[in-house]
């Protein structure tokens, strides 16, 4: 089956845009179809347009115009072109004619300037239209459909995005035409994901509902009162009617109100009075909000440079009014909210450690959960849902406080947990919004193909994984819509949906396909034309006066009427003659035959252009009394047959021998089944040999052998009838009429045909990409009747819907079957068909899948070569298909042959390989195949025959970049030298070290074909060098040199000693270590020590120089020195010291300082910190801490329960600076109680105490409980 086509975007390649005209004018929509012969629908309001005076609608090929000529207001209305399954609406917007100013009178030149412009009337009126943008797109690319339910485009008219000045009011309006509609439709208003606004009508919100009975439109307005800058952002209108849907997105975008240009604040501020006298009243701050003549004062500040926002930023609140009143500023408190958000800075958080983050994601029926970490362990915290508390019931919330952690998990997740969360300490909150993710949605029972008769009735039907999911359905790649004549129908029936299609149609038949967010199916419709088919046609009839004639015929549909001829007029019911129609069997019967009855009689099916015929012939039987006897005799030739004529009967039907015969007096007959009537012997001898024999004499049976078989005898007939014909029942039937006048016999021959045995189970001998090939024996028993064809049926193998294939009978034993899916298992059977019927279907054959072979691998060529071996590589096919790739399959073959070799037994996984133990000089050729389930693919072929020669290659070492430069290493690591290098044939690779050769007990070499490795462990200073390597093929030679340096720590300086001392200063000199470390010395640390304290402190840091000054040295102070030395590795183990010390002496006048009191500085203890109130869980570590000081340093004694706990292992003490924590090791609940910290000195003492509660754990209380 091939694999659908993709989905196009549309059907249009060129779709109609929202344009604007003036009144009167004209305009053209112009739209390009995909298909040149596609049908286009022009609509306006949803209502078909015509060819008019009013519109000129043209098509050329896939060109199509509408042309509106004399627009005027009422043409402003949503259009719509349809072709096919696609629909795509757009709008004429009309604007009135613009009227020319009337020029003011030449005497009064200032009027017309100082005249007020009237504002537009959304303006005046304080509301404002939300009309679309000129540059609006068509309705299908500006507004997706609603994945929830399929829409029915209920709006004539949507409400469009508008913007709104703060304070001024705006509306919002939607049409919906109700011509179609069985009810009134709903409509809802929402903000946001989930807010309905019919809650929230009042002072700023306001929803109307008008009806027109003339044009049937609901018209639904959603006004704004005195907008607020938080109206802004998304809102929905949705319409609902019965099963119909329709919803519509769009903006709100709230200005801040703008100050009058050139407004005089000061005039603004005046106060005024009833009299129209100034500086009287109140302060008139609504003149502010009103339009006023452009008058700028002369001290105001213009200049368009400065920016006022940054001024007031930095001004303090004070000279706010001042700066406002000095830059025109009349909106204070629109200025203040701005300067507001300008300063407002995130402040640290004093309860959060941690909050929320900003958004989560969870999937449907999971888990989430949601933690935050506070500054206090032993706060309470609320959790909020929407705003409002979450409740701790049943297990859908689980609340968890462990530490400083606050936890909320939501189990189950639905879509009614898609909300905004927040967590609540005191004043202090954080807020996060939880997205609930649908997941995606499966197909759990698969589309079935179907094949069906034309008118009849399609349901396609699939089962998804979850109920109410939306699917999506196409035909041929082009999605499936509902239009106006209901051709489609789609129904969903919980987790079903079913695609219904009355009176399917020729066109109907393809490939349909069903969509989900998580996968699809498809399936095959097959519409074929309805054929009669006629299972028994009217027979010639021979009757007798007053006879009854039967003419009967049976076809394949039950619902067929008909009409009876006779000699071409229609034949009319009346006393004599019947016409009855019964499933699927007409007859006509005519009683008491007459003369006049003779004549051809034909059945003509309703509908259909055929006919069945038939002959009445009227036999007069005259009989002549003579008194003499008359001896019998047969008269078969009245039949219309000779005396050895063959009767054929289906099996099953009865068989009925009627033969006339006369004679006087009446004779008596025998019928024999098994040989001729010659051999039929009179009463009372034997006959040998018969299977069967019947005798009749004067009408009453003598003899009679089977309880199918009746025989029985009229007036000039003797009549034979088996019921139920059998295979059995088949062979030569004999007749013999005996009187004492003579007898007459006659031999009759009987056929019984069936329908054919079933063939043998089919077998499949190829399959293709989206096809196979079948194959199967003829029946063994073709039921008597020459075979003449097959029905072949196909189904999926999970499928339990059989298709059929073809419908006239195929000839031949061998079938290809096509229009399949590729991947997909299917099974085969067969059905053999005769004249008689159709045998029963024949074994499935074993399951396949239909696979093409891959494409052939791609960049064959040759890797290598040698005397008796070659490696070939290549990549893998472009194009692998639905079957999995087995393997590849090398062959050669020498030049001149056809004969392919196998270059191995089986198939190879790699992409890559070495064939072995070939003849040297030989000239082959190489191909490669891959294989899959569906066989080899196309070779790929070597361009050339390749001789099996090695090539002389010279040497050539490659040495890495990296090793171009010294190496250098540390003493203990590791050193890894790879090297590659070519050369055929395998060249001889030898390494030195400075000219002599390598020991192995220096480093560890492995030469391979085509590189070599340097390997030493562990690297000492022996290790450095010069490592030279040589590969050589036969004189011709290559080398490569790797210098390697083993770097160490290096040894202390030398000579070390003080040159100089003055001041406050010494010089100091020394000489190079003599061990360098087998590196440059980069640098030399210098360090000073007072003699009193042997703390050293670096003077100088990587100091190149071999002296130094060492400086700012404390007078009174005896310094020591010491160096060390400094290379790559690091600094030398181990110093230089110097052996003398340097005094710093006193210079000038000896100053005698005074003597002081000793300052006493003993204080009692005093805690500085408390110890806090804590619980804690048992089992875990917990700790209490608390500050003191003292001097003298205070002992601490720590007691519990006033119980002195200091000699217990239990607890630990420590004391660091003042800070003392009490360390409690696993606590168990009898570690519970009142601790308390005493320190005592000389001076006093001082006592703290604190509450410890120990909480068992919850886990392994459950566990106990549980068990």
């Amino acid at each position: 089956m091939p694999e659908p086509a993709k989905k196009p975007v549309s059907a249009f390649a060129k779709k109609p845009k929202t344009q604007e005209a003036e009144e009167g004018s004209c305009v053209v929509f112009e739209a390009e179809t995909e298909k040149s012969e596609a049908k286009v629908k022009w609509q306006c309001n949803s209502k078909d347009v015509a060819s008019s005076n009013k519109y000129a609608i043209t098509a050329a090929g896939n060109k199509h115009s509408l042309t509106i000529k004399d627009i005027t207001m009422e043409d402003a209305n949503v259009y719509a072109v349809i072709a096919g399954g696609s629909k795509v609406k757009f709008e004429l917007r009309v604007a009135s004619k613009p009227e020319v100013p009337a020029e003011a009178p030449a005497g009064e030149p200032g009027k017309a300037d100082q005249a007020p412009v009237p504002p537009p009337a959304a303006s005046t009126q304080g509301e404002t239209s939300a009309a679309p943008t000129p540059d609006a797109h068509p309705a299908e690319d500006a507004h997706p459909p609603d994945t929830r339910q399929d829409l029915t485009g209920l709006f004539t008219e949507k409400p469009q995005c508008g913007e709104v000045t703060v304070g001024e009011n705006i509306t919002f309006v939607a049409k919906v035409n109700a011509d179609s509609l069985l009810k009134k439709p709903s409509v809802k208003w929402f903000k946001g994901k989930w807010m309905d606004l019919a809650s929230k009508c009042g002072k700023h919100l306001q929803l109307k509902e008008t009806y027109d009975r003339n044009t049937k439109v609901y018209t639904f307005e959603m006004q704004i009162v005195a907008a607020k800058p938080n109206f802004a952002g998304g809102y929905r209108c949705e319409v609902s009617s019965k099963d119909k849907f329709d919803s519509c997105n769009f903006d709100l975008a709230v200005h801040e109100a703008r100050a009058p240009e050139g407004l005089d604040i000061r005039a603004a501020f005046r106060r005024t009075s009833t009299d129209g006298k100034d500086d009287s009243g109140e302060l008139d701050f609504s003149a502010l909000l009103k339009k006023r003549e452009s008058i700028k004062p002369a001290h105001m500040n213009t200049d368009p440079d400065v920016d006022v926002w940054n001024i007031l930023s930095h001004a303090p609140p004070s000279e706010f009014e001042k700066i406002a009143f000095q830059y025109g500023i009349t909106d204070l408190r629109g200025m203040l909210k701005r300067l507001k958000k300008m300063k407002k800075e995130e402040k640290k958080s004093e309860a959060f450690l941690k909050k929320l983050d900003p958004a989560y994601q969870v999937l449907k029926g999971h888990k989430i959960k949601l933690g935050v970490e506070v500054a206090n362990e032993d706060v309470e915290v609320k959790w909020l849902k929407n705003g409002q508390e979450i409740q701790k019931s049943g297990s859908k919330y689980i609340f968890e406080s462990v530490g400083n952690m606050r936890y909320l998990t939501i189990n189950h997740c639905s879509l009614a947990d898609d909300a905004a969360y927040t967590c609540v300490i005191g004043e202090e909150k954080c807020t996060t919004e939880l997205f609930v993710k649908e997941p995606p949605v499966t197909i759990v029972k698969n589309l079935e193909d179907q094949m069906v008769m034309k008118g009849e009735r399609v349901e396609l039907e699939c089962e998804v994984s979850e109920e109410g999911a939306n699917v999506k359905w196409e035909k041929d790649g082009v999605e499936l819509t509902r239009d106006e004549s209901l051709k489609y129908r789609f129904k969903k029936d919980g987790c079903k949906h079913v695609l219904i299609i009355n009176e399917a149609t020729k066109e109907d038949g393809g490939h349909y396909k069903v969509k989900t967010n998580g996968g699809e199916s498809v399936a095959e419709l097959l519409v074929q034309e309805k054929e009669l088919e006629i299972y028994q046609s009217i027979a010639d009839l021979t009757v007798k006066a007053k006879d009854q004639a039967v003419f009967k015929c049976e076809v394949s549909d039950e619902n067929v009427k008909g009409t009876w001829y006779k000699n071409g007029v229609e034949v009319k019911p009346n006393a004599r003659t019947n016409i009855s129609h019964i499933g699927r069997i007409h007859k006509l019967t005519i009683d008491e035959v007459k003369p006049e009855d003779e004549g051809d009689y034909t059945f003509v099916p309703d509908g259909y252009a055929f006919n069945l015929s038939a002959k009445l012939n009227f036999l007069e039987v005259k009989i002549d009394f003579v008194p003499r006897q008359d001896p019998p005799k047969i008269h078969l030739d009245c039949m219309g047959r000779t005396s050895d004529s063959t009767i054929i009967v289906v099996a099953g039907n009865k068989l009925r021998l009627d033969v006339p015969i006369t004679g006087d007096p009446s004779p008596t007959v025998i019928w024999t089944k098994g040989e001729k009537a010659s051999s039929v012997k009179p009463d009372g001898e034997e006959n040998a040999g018969h299977s069967a024999c019947w005798t009749l004499n004067d009408g009453e049976v003598i003899t009679e052998g089977d309880g199918r078989v009746h025989v029985e005898s009229t007036k000039g007939h003797c009549i034979f009838t088996i019921e139920g014909a059998e295979r059995q029942d088949e062979g030569i039937y004999s007749v013999v009429v005996r009187n004492p006048a003579g007898e007459d016999t006659a031999d009759i021959s009987v056929k019984v045909v069936d329908v054919p045995d079933p063939p043998q189970a089919p077998k499949i001998l190829s399959v293709g990409e989206d096809s196979c090939i079948v194959q199967w024996e003829p029946p063994l028993f073709n039921g008597g009747d020459p075979i003449i064809g097959y029905v072949v049926e196909r189904k999926k193998l999970r499928s339990y819907r059989w298709m059929r294939l073809n419908f006239d009978p195929y000839p031949e034993t061998t079938f290809e079957a096509r229009r399949m899916i590729e991947g997909m298992a299917y099974e085969m059977r067969v059905y053999a068909v005769n004249n008689i019927g159709m045998s029963h279907h024949s074994p499935a054959s074993q399951p396949f899948v239909p696979v093409a072979p891959t494409s052939e691998p791609i960049g064959l060529h040759v890797e290598d070569i040698s005397d008796t071996s070659i490696t070939l590589k290549w990549r893998a096919p472009e194009r692998i298909g639905a079957a999995k790739l087995e393997g590849y399959g090398v062959e050669y073959c020498k030049e001149g042959t056809d004969e392919w070799i196998p270059a191995i037994q089986g198939l190879t996984e790699r992409s890559s390989m070495t064939i072995k133990n070939l003849t040297t000089g030989d000239k082959l050729l190489f191909r490669v195949r891959a294989y899959n389930m569906a066989g080899p693919s196309s070779p790929a072929v070597l361009a050339q025959p390749v001789t099996i020669r090695e090539i002389m290659q010279r040497p050539k070492i490659w040495l890495p970049r990296n090793l171009r430069q010294t190496l250098i290493k540390k003493v203990g690591e590791t050193v890894n030298i790879m090297i590659p290098f070519q050369g055929k044939p395998r060249p001889k690779v030898t390494w030195s070290k400075d000219g002599e050769p390598l020991e192995p007990s220096i480093a560890s070499v492995r030469n391979s074909d085509f590189d070599s490795i340097l390997f030493i462990r562990k690297t000492e200073r022996k290790h450095s060098g010069q490592y030279d390597l040589t590969v050589q093929i036969e004189n011709v030679e290559d080398t490569a040199k790797v210098m390697l340096q083993i770097v160490d720590l290096p040894g202390p300086p030398e000579v070390l000693k003080i040159a100089d001392v003055w001041g406050f200063n010494v010089a100091l000199e020394w000489k190079q270590p003599k061990d360098n470390g087998n590196c440059e010395i980069s640098g030399y640390t210098v360090q000073k020590a007072d003699k009193k304290t042997m703390e050293w402190f670096t003077v100088h840091d990587h100091y190149r120089r071999t002296h130094c000054v060492a400086s700012d040295l404390i007078m009174g102070n005896e310094y020591i020195f010491r160096v060390f030395s400094i290379n790559l590795v690091g600094l030398s183990p181990e110093p230089l010291t110097t052996k003398d010390s340097v005094f710093i002496q006193k210079s000038g006048i000896d100053y005698k300082s005074p003597t002081y009191r000793e300052h006493d500085f003993s204080e009692a203890p005093k805690f500085t910190h408390p110890l806090v109130n804590k619980s804690i869980i048992a089992g875990y570590n917990a700790t209490l801490s608390c500050a003191v000081r003292g001097i003298p340093k205070p002992k601490v004694t720590w007691y519990k329960n006033k119980m002195d706990i200091s000699n217990e292992a239990k607890y630990r003490m420590l004391s660091k600076q003042g800070i003392l924590t009490l360390e409690i090791r696993k606590p168990c609940p009898f570690d519970g109680g009142v601790y308390m910290c005493k320190a005592v000195n000389d001076k006093g003492e001082d006592v703290v105490e604190c509450k410890l509660e120990v909480r068992s754990q919850i886990a392994k209380e459950e566990k106990k409980e549980a068990q």
